[in-house]
C-alpha cells in the first residue's frame, strides 16, 4: 500500500506551515486531500492554489469532528493539528493555556483516530501520520508541550501494536525547529516571542516535513516506517546540565 493505492486523504491543522505544506505535496501526487482548519480565508485560498477540499473545523469540537472527518472515509490521515499554549515553565501557565494545548494535542487528535479508524478497518486498508514533536522525545525547556507531544509519541506506539493485523500502517513525524507560525499562535508576549525566534540558525522548511510525510505514505506495504526523528543540522539534543540549587 504505497501511495498509488490511496485516493483520498485528510489533513488536519492545514490552513499553513506543515498542514498545508502536506496538503501540496498530496494533491501533487493526485490524491484527493480534504484540508481541515479554523482559518476559513486560508483554507479557500490553499483551495484554489491546489484544488483540495477545505472544512472549517475547529478539531476540539467532538461533534463536529464525528461528522466531518467520519463520513469522509479517507484512506490516510495526517493528524497535524496542534499548537503551543503555556510554553514555557509549567507554574507560569496559565490554566486556559494549558487546556488549550492538552485539549488540542491530545484529545482532539485522539478524536480524529476515532472517527477516522472505523473506516480504514472495515476497508482493511489506511494510514494514519501522527505529527509529534521532538519534545516527544528529549527534554526541552516545555513541559506542557512536550507532555502533549510524548502522549502523541505512546499513542502511536500503541495503536501500532492495536492495529497488528490489519492493513493500517502508523507513522509519527517528530521534527525540531520548523520556520513555521508555531510561536506566533503560542505566545503572546512580544520579546518573549522573539526571543524564541531569533535563534540564528537555518531551521527546516515546512516542506521538508512534507517530504518525510510522503517518505512513509510511499513505502511498500510490507514497510510501516515507524518513527522519523528530523531537526535541522545546526539543533543538537542531548548532553547534560550541572546546576547547583540556590
Amino acid at each position: 500500500m504505497a501511495l498509488e493505492d490511496y485516493s483520498c486523504a485528510l489533513v488536519t491543522g492545514a490552513s499553513s506551515g506543515i498542514g498545508a505544506a502536506v496538503v501540496r505535496s498530496l494533491r501533487a501526487r493526485g490524491l484527493t486531500v480534504h484540508a481541515v482548519a479554523r482559518r476559513r480565508e486560508r483554507l479557500e485560498v490553499l483551495a484554489e492554489e491546489t484544488g483540495c477540499e477545505c472544512h472549517e473545523l475547529d478539531v476540539r469540537d467532538t461533534a463536529r469532528v464525528f461528522e466531518v472527518i467520519g463520513a469522509l472515509d479517507a484512506d490516510i490521515v495526517v493528524n497535524n493539528a496542534g499548537l503551543g499554549r503555556g510554553f514555557g515553565n509549567l507554574h507560569e501557565a496559565r490554566p486556559e493555556d494549558i487546556d488549550t494545548t492538552i485539549d488540542t494535542n491530545v484529545r482532539a487528535a485522539i478524536q480524529v483516530l476515532r472517527a477516522s479508524l472505523p473506516g480504514m478497518l472495515a476497508r482493511n486498508r489506511g494510514h494514519l501520520v501522527n505529527m509529534s514533536s521532538v519534545s516527544a522525545l528529549h527534554p526541552l525547556a516545555s513541559t506542557v508541550y512536550g507532555a502533549s507531544k510524548a502522549a502523541l509519541h505512546l499513542l502511536s506506539q500503541n495503536l501500532r501494536l492495536e492495529l497488528a493485523g490489519s492493513r493500517v500502517r502508523v507513522t509519527e513525524i517528530c521534527p525540531g525547529r520548523v520556520s513555521t507560525e508555531f510561536f506566533d499562535a503560542a505566545i503572546d508576549e512580544p520579546e518573549k516571542r522573539s526571543a524564541l525566534k531569533v535563534t540564528g540558525i537555518t531551521e527546516l522548511a515546512a516542506g521538508d516535513i512534507a517530504d518525510a510525510v510522503i517518505y512513509a505514505l510511499d513505502a511498500p506495504w510490507r514497510v510501516n516506517v515507524s518513527l522519523i526523528e528530523l531537526q535541522p543540522t545546526e539543533q543538537i539534543f542531548g548532553g547534560m546540565s550541572l546546576r547547583p540549587a540556590n
